[in-house]
């Protein structure tokens, strides 16, 4: 059984408050990737990151009061906002897929999933490279170091293009496997 993950291909991340326009350069890509693997009966996944914005809500997980709301002080991926939910392309793609949301960079609960399922291969696209990519595929691996784990990585696009390639040379060395498509 082979999985496909697309990590938060979300609004925000691609012409939202943290969209930049390699990001919008692989929506197609990932689009024709998630098709491909449908045909290949692959399983699809997806992550959507997800943050809260007021900070008087119940939810345990505010978004400035979080390490990463301090070291990034822009508000994005706000549960039930449009910057929140998965570029329309993507979702119309990934039809009903099952999506983990995740408060963190990298998904414990896909992790947990994953390591039930005891997939064949796991393959990841999607953003960004340098964050959430690279946490996920790098726990992946930690959890199941004999599955193989490929990122597509004209697929993928990280903050900027030099933390993209760092994030791709931190995967190869951790023994994921890069590939095109």
């Amino acid at each position: 059984m082979k999985y496909l993950l697309v990590i938060d291909m979300q609004n925000d991340f691609i012409t939202g408050s943290l969209g930049t326009k390699e990001a919008e350069q692989i929506v197609d890509g990932v689009c024709k990737k998630i098709e491909a693997c449908k045909k290949e009966g692959y399983h699809i996944l997806a992550t959507r990151d997800t943050h809260f914005e007021n900070e008087d809500s119940e939810e345990s997980r505010r978004y400035f009061s979080t390490q990463e709301g301090k070291k990034l002080p822009v508000l994005h991926c706000v549960k039930g906002t449009k910057g929140w939910e998965i570029e329309e392309h993507v979702q119309d793609k990934l039809g009903d897929a099952r999506i983990f949301d995740k408060f963190t960079f990298g998904s414990e609960e896909l992790v947990a999933y994953m390591k039930e399922k005891k997939p064949d291969a796991i393959e990841l696209v999607g953003l960004c490279t340098d964050i959430c990519v690279v946490s996920n595929a790098i726990m992946l691996k930690a959890a199941l170091p004999e599955i193989p784990i490929r990122v597509y990585k004209n697929c993928c696009a990280g903050v900027t293009p030099n933390s993209h390639e760092a994030a791709l040379m931190t995967m190869s060395m951790c023994q994921i496997e890069l590939m095109e498509e």
